[in-house]
C-alpha cells in the first residue's frame, strides 16, 4: 500500500526502467480489469509532432469559458508532476494521485507476472487518467494528448468525439520512422471510424498518408487552409492577431504565427463540439490561454524568453518568431536536449542564427551531455556551462535576447528558479 504522494510518484518513476514499449495490449488488459473506464469518457484526442499542448490549452480555455468542466492529460509536466492529470487547469490533488496509484499498482504487479510484461511509466499514468476521468472525477469532456506517435500509443484505446493532428515533423525517428510519410502513418493511427478529424499538416507526402487513412476510416476532415482559414494580422510581444474564416477577429496571448494556427484548430474543434459556440466565448477563451514554456517571456530586463523547441521543426518555428518580434536583438541561446533527437540539425540552425550559444545539460536519463552538444556546433562563440551556472551569467542589456530553449524536460527543471530570479 502506497502511503502518500511522494511514495506514489517514486513508484511511478520506478517504471522508467521498462523504457518505451509500444502497443495497446497492456492498456486493454488493465482497462478490462477496471471496468473499461475509458469508454465512459467524452474525449478529444490530440496528436502531432508540435503544437499538441498549445492546441489543447486553447481548447480547454474556450470550453471552460463556455461552462464545461474540462479534464486534461498532458506530457511532460512543466512545474508539478500531478499537473499531467488536471481538471479546469488544476492538477489532481496529491491525495487523489495516491488513491489512483493504489488502484493501478496491483494490476501492474500482476502484469509483471504475465506474458505481456509490466506496464511502463506512461502506461501507468495513462491508466490512472482513464480511471480518474471515468470513475473518480467525471468531467464534461477530457482533452487527451498523445504521448508518442499515435497508432500504438497507450492513449489510443480512447473512443473520442473528435481527433486532431496538429503537425508532422521528423521526431522520434528511431521509433516512428525515418520519413515524414512513415511518421504520418503512425500518427494517423488515432483516426477513428466516422469520427471527425481536424488537421494542420503542410508536408504533401505526410498529408496524403493522413487523408487516405481518413478516407479509409470514413472520417470527415476539417483542414486548415481548406475547410477553414486564417489570415494573420499582427504579431507583437503581447501575442498574435488573426482573422478566422474571414469574419472572426481573434487575439492570442501566446506568441508566434504557429500559435495562431494552433488556436484556429482549437476554435474548429470547439465548434464541432458545440456548433452554437459564441464568438465572445471563443475570443475570451483564446485571450486567456496560457501554456508555460512556449515562447514565454520570463523577463523584460534582462530580456529572457523560454521556448520548448525540442525538434528541428520546433527550432525553425522559434526562429521565425524571433525574427518577427526581436529582429533588432543579438541572440544568446542557452540550449539543452535529450540525446535521441536530431541534434546536428537543431544545432546547425542555432549556429546560423546565434550571436552566442551556451550548451548545458540537466538531470534526466536521456539528457545529452553539454560537451556532446558543444562538439556538434561550429559556432565561433560557444561555451559549455553547468546546469544552473549560466543563470548567474545573464546580465541586463538593451540589445541582447537570452533565448532558453531545447527539451521541455530541461525547461521544466529550471522554470521556477529562472522566474524567481528574473521576474519583474
Amino acid at each position: 500500500m502506497i502511503q502518500n504522494y511522494e511514495e506514489a510518484v517514486h513508484w511511478i518513476h520506478g517504471r522508467l526502467r521498462l523504457g518505451i514499449k509500444p502497443g495497446l495490449e497492456r492498456m486493454e488488459w488493465m482497462m478490462n480489469r477496471l471496468g473499461n473506464p475509458h469508454l465512459k469518457i467524452k474525449a478529444v484526442h490530440i496528436g502531432g509532432t508540435n503544437g499538441k499542448g498549445s492546441t489543447l490549452s486553447f481548447l480547454r480555455q474556450i470550453l471552460q469559458e463556455d461552462g464545461y468542466s474540462v479534464g486534461t492529460f498532458t506530457s511532460p509536466y512543466f512545474e508539478f508532476f500531478n499537473e499531467r492529470i488536471s481538471v479546469n487547469g488544476y492538477p489532481a490533488p496529491e491525495e487523489e494521485w495516491t488513491k489512483l496509484v493504489n488502484k493501478i499498482k496491483p494490476l501492474a504487479d500482476e502484469l509483471e507476472q504475465h506474458d505481456l510484461g509490466g506496464p511502463t511509466e506512461f502506461e501507468v499514468i495513462t491508466a490512472m487518467m482513464f480511471y480518474y476521468f471515468g470513475e473518480m472525477k467525471k468531467v464534461d469532456i477530457a482533452l487527451i494528448e498523445v504521448g508518442l506517435g499515435g497508432r500504438f500509443d497507450s492513449t489510443n484505446i480512447v473512443q473520442p468525439v473528435c481527433t486532431c493532428i496538429t503537425s508532422i515533423g521528423l521526431d522520434h525517428v528511431s521509433i516512428l520512422g525515418n520519413s515524414y510519410e512513415e511518421i504520418a502513418f503512425e500518427k494517423a493511427g488515432i483516426i477513428k471510424d466516422d469520427i471527425p478529424l481536424v488537421l494542420n499538416v503542410n508536408h504533401n507526402g505526410a498529408r496524403g498518408v493522413i487523408i487516405r487513412q481518413a478516407e479509409k476510416m470514413r472520417s470527415s476532415v476539417y483542414e486548415l487552409g481548406r475547410q477553414f482559414h486564417i489570415a494573420h494580422e499582427q504579431s507583437n510581444e503581447q501575442g498574435e492577431k488573426f482573422v478566422y474564416n474571414g469574419t472572426l477577429h481573434l487575439k492570442t496571448a501566446m506568441s508566434g504565427l504557429h500559435q495562431a494556427e494552433n488556436a484556429s484548430l482549437a476554435v474548429t474543434i470547439a465548434r464541432l463540439i458545440k456548433p452554437e459556440m459564441t464568438d465572445q466565448v471563443i475570443q475570451t477563451g483564446l485571450q486567456n490561454t496560457y501554456w508555460p514554456g512556449r515562447f514565454e517571456l520570463i523577463s523584460q530586463d534582462p530580456l529572457i524568453v523560454m521556448d520548448g523547441a525540442h525538434n528541428p521543426e520546433g527550432i525553425e518555428m522559434m526562429m521565425k518568431t524571433i525574427q518577427e518580434k526581436y529582429s533588432d536583438k543579438k541572440v544568446h541561446f542557452i540550449f539543452a536536449a535529450v540525446s535521441d533527437k536530431d541534434l546536428s540539425q537543431m544545432i546547425g540552425v542555432l549556429d546560423h542564427h546565434a550571436d552566442k550559444i551556451t550548451f548545458t545539460s540537466f538531470d534526466f536519463p536521456r539528457a545529452a551531455k553539454s560537451d556532446q552538444l558543444y562538439e556538434l556546433s561550429s559556432h565561433h562563440n560557444k561555451k559549455t556551462a553547468d546546469q544552473r551556472d549560466w543563470i548567474t551569467e545573464i546580465k541586463r542589456s538593451n540589445d541582447i535576447l537570452y533565448m532558453v530553449t531545447g527539451s521541455l524536460y530541461f525547461l521544466s527543471g529550471i522554470y521556477r528558479e529562472l522566474k524567481k530570479i528574473h521576474s519583474n
